[in-house]
């Protein structure tokens, strides 16, 4: 590789273990072009939360003070610098992740003898899923996935809000994504494309249809704009024959989206007799629980923990990264999604390392490390702090008081409920043994199910037929619940002893 820019002023960036090269003007940010190659940026890119980390291992990027702050002297002397504050002057090869975990797809078929060909699309934070199907057979014909391109300006929603208060543009990235998924799915066939459906969560609902996020940056978190909202492609910039409609799903309330609408018909919650709770985990945790008669919901700040998100060696489930843990024989055996060394930890694996520390006696009831050392050695160089245990408390805290609240709001504790469904990528690779070994839970273990990509299966229910019957959903602000805090506080430890319906792990 040469070692100094072209005569166009251009400098070859190259990542391995991903074997991708690209060029980027001397000097520029690497920020959009490490996102279109799957590297995240938790905190939009602002060097403060040192959640991406790159490791220079040819070339010359000299460290500065965010460096430096997130690195040690031997990190630093070894390569390892954060991907947003580099300005590369001169080519470099850089080791970095990727994020590699399968998107989650829905195969499953849902005949209505509607004609044509449709297209239910899942927009969510952090990857985008679609699907081409027939309408009237309900048989999934083609497959979309890609990353958001709005990581780049931070992973999470509230990263998103502040980028677009901010001036970012958010939604012609988003659009134009989406655009080239669904024109590749429709060529040659566009002449039967009807309709193509969106669901997402709030923040993506306003970001994509252009609406103001303002309403969704502070308490009462109400936004005016919680509607469907419908385009022609031609509004959207979109290749696609005029008679085809496009239309996003409405939201529910608050941070309650079109995904967890969607859920709700892709658990048949809206025609059970018996009540099902449907659970989906991120930054904000929906919650939903009803049946035919009635369906309430609600979403709770439950902070990043459960996306690996402020754990100091926390990650997304990339290669590297400790997705399981299991207790055997008094010590820790650790997963590594890809195999080889672990890096760092993601949600599923913090959840099932701290349900390991409390079997094993090293984490206590009340979250302290027992020893006093306030480390928990996981596997390899990860372990877990102190700091790490609050921020899962903090968590697991939020949803397990959500839920009880809930329930009260339709007269019913969790032995009345037919089943919870976990949904998403967390939900479904997180283990109900430790999520009920920490509390996060509370009901037989049987009665938890990873339920998928609910939020895609649902779209295409919706986009098959005709508007299903759904009895009125009612939205329920948490913050606005006098009861929250209370429950909130109560629910921040573990239990002594492990539930006696827990398996053993």
């Amino acid at each position: 590789m040469k070692s100094e820019p072209n005569s166009n002023g251009l400098v070859r960036i190259r990542l391995e273990p991903l074997a991708v090269e690209f060029d980027v003007a001397a000097g520029s940010e690497l920020v959009s072009a490490l996102a279109a190659q799957g590297l995240e940026f938790p905190c939009g890119a602002s060097g403060l939360c040192g959640g991406c980390g790159v490791r220079v291992r040819s070339g010359w990027l000299p460290a500065n003070s965010a460096d430096r702050e997130h690195f040690s002297i031997d990190e630093l002397n070894d390569g390892w610098r954060l991907a947003c504050q580099a300005h590369p002057q001169l080519p470099l090869v850089l080791e970095c992740g990727q994020w590699e975990m399968d998107v989650l797809l829905d195969e499953s078929s849902s005949p209505a003898g509607r004609e044509g060909l449709g297209i239910a699309v899942d927009l969510g934070t952090t990857t985008l899923a679609a699907q081409l199907v027939n309408l009237a057979t309900g048989a999934v014909l083609a497959v979309e996935t890609e990353l958001n391109p709005q990581t780049a300006a931070g992973s999470d929603v509230m990263s998103r809000i502040r980028a677009a208060m901010g001036g970012a543009d958010l939604t012609t990235p988003i659009r134009e994504a989406i655009g080239g998924m669904v024109e590749r799915m429709a060529r040659s066939r566009e002449a039967e494309l009807v309709e193509v459906l969106l669901v997402g969560n709030t923040v993506m609902h306003h970001l994509f249809c252009g609406l103001p996020v303002d309403p969704l940056a502070a308490a009462p978190f109400a936004s005016p704009n919680l509607g469907e909202q419908r385009f022609t492609p031609a509004e959207l910039g979109w290749m696609l024959p005029v008679q085809c409609t496009v239309r996003f799903a409405e939201c529910l309330g608050g941070f309650v989206g079109s995904d967890i609408l969607a859920g709700m018909v892709a658990t048949g919650m809206h025609q059970s007799a018996e009540l099902i709770a449907l659970v989906d985990l991120g930054t904000n945790g929906e919650i939903a629980i009803g049946n035919r008669e009635r369906m309430v919901c609600a979403s709770t700040a439950a902070g990043p923990a459960f996306e690996a998100g402020a754990v100091r060696m926390g990650m997304r489930a990339a290669t590297g990264a400790i997705a399981h843990v299991a207790l055997e024989e008094g010590r820790l055996r650790a997963t590594v999604v890809g195999g080889g060394e672990p890096r760092g930890i993601c949600g599923s694996g913090l959840v099932d390392a701290v349900a390991a520390g409390l079997k094993m006696g090293a984490i206590l009831p009340s979250g302290r490390i027992a020893d006093g050392s306030k480390r928990f050695p996981v596997a390899g160089a990860v372990e877990l702090v102190q700091a790490d245990v609050r921020e899962l408390q903090l968590a697991k805290g939020a949803i397990a008081a959500g839920f009880r609240i809930l329930l009260r709001r339709i007269d019913a504790k969790a032995q009345d409920l037919r089943a919870i469904y976990l949904a998403g990528a967390f939900g479904n690779y997180v283990q109900a043994a430790s999520a009920l070994r920490i509390g996060l839970l509370e009901a037989p273990a049987g009665m938890i199910h990873a339920a998928g990509n609910t939020a895609l299966r649902g779209a295409k229910l919706l986009l098959a037929a005709a508007e299903p019957v759904l009895p009125p959903v009612e939205h329920f602000s948490l913050a606005a619940d006098p009861a929250f805090q209370d429950e909130f506080g109560s629910s921040m430890g573990f239990a002594e002893n492990p539930r006696p319906e827990e398996p053993a792990t």
